[in-house]
């Protein structure tokens, strides 16, 4: 076998691999059990949806794999790097390189234009002005946005305010974006909105990991990963439906 035979069989690393993931929070004197050993595995790009009811573990574990939180025990790599001895000064460079957010709430500051409020990671990475907003231009772009970049959040939609958050998600180009619930403050019409511009993200090779509580999310994911009292009780591969 040539070795560029050998290269091309090696097995795809995963973007996030957890093994016997445990979360433990201890509220004065009692334990409480947030995960319980869950292993899962998640390929560069897939669309997973986690899902549950209140309590299950799914939060907890957005955190974790979000590099916002740390297990109790067990192990997580991302893209092959070990996260779970990280300082939190290489935490905050994953999440801001390697990472992007979108919140149910948005998670905009009002004062700040769209364009300056995608452009935000990337003051972080102390690029060049001209390049943040070039960058942020085309992030907006990219969500529909290009005609709305000097204007305010409360001069845009609910819709709108989420595009300019995926937009910011985007901006820094992560391996893996996580989204929180994405459609919670959105009417059926805008939410149907996003979930085409979600899909077409995924079609564009963007690995996605969404916690909801939302039946069309999971409907147009690829895959469905379920908790139950902090365990993983499925986890399924789907035909995912066209918005």
């Amino acid at each position: 076998m040539s070795s560029n035979d050998s290269q091309s069989s090696s097995p795809v690393l995963p973007i996030v691999a957890v093994r016997n993931l445990s979360k433990i929070y201890r509220p004065g004197q009692t334990e409480v059990p947030a995960l319980r050993g869950i292993s899962l595995d998640v390929y560069p790009g897939e669309f997973v949806a986690v899902v549950g009811p209140s309590g299950c573990g799914k939060t907890t574990f957005m955190n974790i794999i979000g590099c916002m939180d740390r297990p109790t025990s067990g192990d997580y790599r991302l893209s092959g790097i070990p996260i779970s001895d990280m300082t939190a000064n290489q935490l905050a460079d994953v999440r801001n390189r390697r990472l992007g957010f979108i919140f149910q709430n948005f998670n905009l500051l009002p004062r700040e234009t769209a364009l300056e409020n995608v452009m935000l990671p990337l003051m972080y990475r102390g690029l060049l002005e001209a390049t943040q907003r070039q960058r942020a231009r085309l992030a907006l772009e990219a969500v529909g946005l290009g005609d709305r970049l000097h204007h305010l959040p409360a001069q845009l939609s609910g819709g709108q305010q989420q595009r300019v958050a995926i937009a910011r998600a985007l901006v820094n180009r992560p391996s893996l974006l996580l989204a929180d619930e994405p459609t919670g403050n959105l009417d059926s019409r805008t939410s149907g909105e996003i979930l085409e511009l979600l899909q077409a993200l995924n079609a564009h090779g963007i690995t996605l990991i969404v916690v909801t509580h939302s039946i069309d999310i999971a409907a147009v994911a690829k895959r469905i990963v379920e908790f139950k009292d902090g365990l993983l009780v499925r986890d399924e591969s789907i035909k995912a439906q066209k918005v």
